[in-house]
This record gives structure tokens, C-alpha cells and sequence, in this order.
């Protein structure tokens, strides 16, 4: 088997010294001939030595690194790649477990493979290929993973294998059902992966609700922009006096309701279906003891961060001026171009025109299983804090 070669520009190899798994076009010399969109290729030092191997786009990341050695992209190495990706998460997470069904499985460069997310929802999975050569892949990919799942210690078999992104038709590798029942710390939640938002639930927050879970006891909490309800029944579970859950999403504030319900909580849940910030803005001082902002990325990319901001430090005011005082307000940021001390410093500003006593509890991240490779903190999207309010 034999690749295509790229070879870097003189002086460029620190990029593979390095090891970040993302190459740019400015670090290689041009192709002697085409390369088409999305396939395996060899990098090579401009003497010809060859030191990676990875996926081609003609983007400005001109290359993903899957190995920086010379290698073959085959059935066997995504069988090698998959069964790595299970083995930590058994061994050193104890997923899945008899509590946690639903976990990620793969996560992009946190996994080594980069351009490919899959989560685990019983025996459901669901793809997203963020690059065309992971969406050419994706049948191989399909029958490796059904390969390590049925051979492995806790043995899946999986029903179904959906692949969603939105820059590729969605389509299901394997079976065909559109939802299914998850247990997540021994609380019941309904997935849509066809219809929801990512793979149908944010795995991501898994550790942030159960935190939320341990604060809520007699309190009452509001969850802004809840989506299918994950922060909601998690505080219901902790024995929170009332909980409210807001999100202009009608279909959203439908799946709250049924996870509610799934939960057997209905008693001390309100919905509302409204626009957060106007919501926020409308309520009166000293309504809640806890407030979690959940918002969507408000910057997909960096020319939007400065106007992202501005929107976080909009909510994140208006939160610390209507909490009551001593409580707690959940704060986050999933948006990768804003980094942890941009939304720090966004936060800090909001509690400066806020004109209220704010003090850091904890700092956020995402669920464990949502690896970060320590040579790409671009991997660390999920920014979050525990703040403290008080006049």
C-alpha cells in the first residue's frame, strides 16, 4: 500500500516535533501532483524521510495526523484505534457500568483520530465525521467498530449505527431506530439522534450535573437554554425544592418534559418555553438559588469571538444581579474559539458591572470520556465555572 507524499518546507518539521495532530498548508511544499479531497497520505521531511501519516483536505488544516510514523490506514488500524478507545474507558473511567450506559466513545484528537466522533448510547451508535475522509471511511469504521464492541469484555451488540454532520447526508451504517433509553448515574433520559442537537444529548456534561446534583438540595434552580433537561432532573434528583427549565426550543422543552416524567419529578418541575435572555431579564431579584446558563456556542469561529463575548458577559450579568444572595450560578462556554481565560475574563467583567461580590468555586470541563490530547488544547471546547454570588 502506497500514499500519496506531502513534503514539509525547510525548516517546518517542528510542526511533527510537536505532535499536534494538525498540519497546515503554509508548512508544506506544493504537490507535485493533485491529491484528492480526503485521502490517506505520507508527510515527509524534505530529505524524504517519512514521519506521519494522516488525512488530506485542501483546507488550511491540509493535514490531520493519525500517526506519526509511516503508516497503513486499514480495517486493522481503526480495529487497533477502537479497541484503545474502549480500553481506557473500561479500565480507567469503568464505562460503560451498570449505572452509564451512554458515554463517548471517540473523541477526535483525544482518541488519535482526528475528524471522528462517535457516542455510545446503549446499543446505539452515533457517528459524526468532521472531514471528508472520515465520511469516506465511515462503512469501514462501521464494521471495525461493531467488530471490537462484540469482542470486547462487556460485550455490546450493537442495533444500530446512525451517522449524522451536517456537511454529509445522514444515514444509519447499521439497523434504523431513531431513539432509544439511556441510563446516565442511574437516571433515565430519552435520546433522539436523528432529530437532537450533536448525537442527540450532551454527553459532555455528564460530571457538571452530577455537581449540580450535590448543590441543590432544598434550593431552587433555574436551567436556561435546557434543552432535553439533563441539568433539570439531575437537580430534581438532589432534592432541589422547585426547579424550572427554560428554552425557546418547543421540541426541547417537550423532551424536558418527558425526561422529567421518566424521572417521576413532574411535581416540582415548571417548563417554559421563552427567550432565556428576555426570561432572565424578566424575573424577579432573588427568584432562585442556583441558575445554570447552558448557552449554544455563541462563536463557531474566531471572527465571531468578539460578539460572543459581549453575549456572555450580557447573561452572565443578568444572572448575578437576579440571584438571590449566596447563590450559586453554573456558568459555561462550549465555544472552541473562546479559550478558559477569555471566558474567565468575560466573567469577571460581567460581575464588575454586575456590582456584586463574586467568588470562583470551581473551574469546569467537560466529562472525562471527552479526552483532550495534551499536543491539541483545541480539544478542550467546554469551559465552565461554579461562581458564588453575593452583595
Amino acid at each position: 500500500m502506497t500514499y500519496p507524499t506531502l513534503y514539509l518546507k525547510k525548516g517546518r518539521d517542528q510542526a511533527i516535533e510537536r505532535r499536534h495532530p494538525w498540519i497546515f498548508s503554509g508548512a508544506f511544499q506544493k504537490p507535485k501532483n493533485p491529491i484528492s479531497e480526503g485521502a490517506t497520505v505520507w508527510v515527509a521531511t524534505g530529505d524524504g524521510e517519512i514521519i506521519a501519516t494522516g488525512h488530506y483536505s485542501s483546507s488550511s488544516i491540509m493535514v490531520r495526523v493519525l500517526a506519526f510514523e509511516k503508516e497503513v490506514i486499514d480495517r486493522k488500524f481503526y480495529v487497533d484505534k477502537l479497541q484503545e478507545a474502549i480500553d481506557f474507558r473500561q479500565k480507567s473511567l469503568r464505562l460503560p457500568s451498570p449505572e452509564t450506559n451512554a458515554f463517548r466513545l471517540v473523541a477526535g484528537e483525544g482518541d488519535n483520530l482526528s475528524g471522528l466522533i462517535i457516542d455510545l448510547y446503549d446499543q446505539h451508535a452515533v457517528m459524526q465525521c468532521h472531514t471528508t475522509a472520515m465520511y469516506l471511511a465511515r462503512q469501514l469504521i462501521s464494521e471495525a467498530l461493531v467488530e471490537v464492541l462484540k469482542n470486547n469484555v462487556h460485550t455490546i451488540y450493537l442495533k444500530s449505527i446512525h451517522i449524522k454532520d451536517k456537511e454529509y447526508d445522514s444515514e444509519f451504517l447499521l439497523g434504523e431506530s431513531p431513539n432509544t433509553l439511556i441510563k446516565e448515574n442511574n437516571l433515565t433520559f430519552e435520546v433522539d439522534w436523528t432529530q437532537g442537537q450533536k448525537t442527540g444529548f450532551f454527553l459532555d456534561q455528564r460530571e457538571n450535573r452530577e455537581l449540580l446534583k450535590q448543590f441543590s438540595a432544598n434550593k431552587n434552580v433555574l436551567n436556561t437554554f435546557c434543552y432535553t433537561g439533563g441539568f433539570s432532573v439531575y437537580a430534581l434528583e438532589g432534592n432541589a425544592s422547585q426547579v424550572v427549565s427554560v428554552d425557546i426550543s418547543e421540541a426541547a422543552m417537550e423532551m424536558t418534559d418527558k425526561n422529567v416524567a421518566l424521572n417521576n419529578y413532574n411535581d416540582r418541575h415548571t417548563s417554559i418555553t421563552a427567550n432565556v435572555l428576555q426570561y432572565l431579564k424578566e424575573i424577579e431579584d432573588n427568584s432562585f438559588d442556583i441558575i445554570v446558563l447552558d448557552p449554544p456556542a455563541f462563536a463557531k469561529n474566531r471572527n465571531k469571538s468578539h460578539n460572543a463575548m459581549i453575549a456572555y458577559k450580557r447573561i452572565n450579568r443578568i444572572a448575578m444581579r437576579k440571584i438571590k444572595k449566596g447563590g450559586l450560578i453554573f456558568t459555561f462556554s462550549c465555544s472552541q474559539v473562546i479559550g478558559r481565560e477569555m471566558f474567565d475574563n468575560t466573567v469577571r467583567s460581567a460581575a464588575i458591572e454586575a456590582g456584586r461580590k463574586v467568588r470562583i468555586v470551581k473551574h469546569l470541563n467537560q466529562s472525562s470520556d471527552h479526552v483532550i490530547n495534551a499536543y491539541h488544547q483545541e480539544g478542550h471546547y467546554l469551559k465552565g465555572l461554579i461562581l458564588h454570588v453575593s452583595d
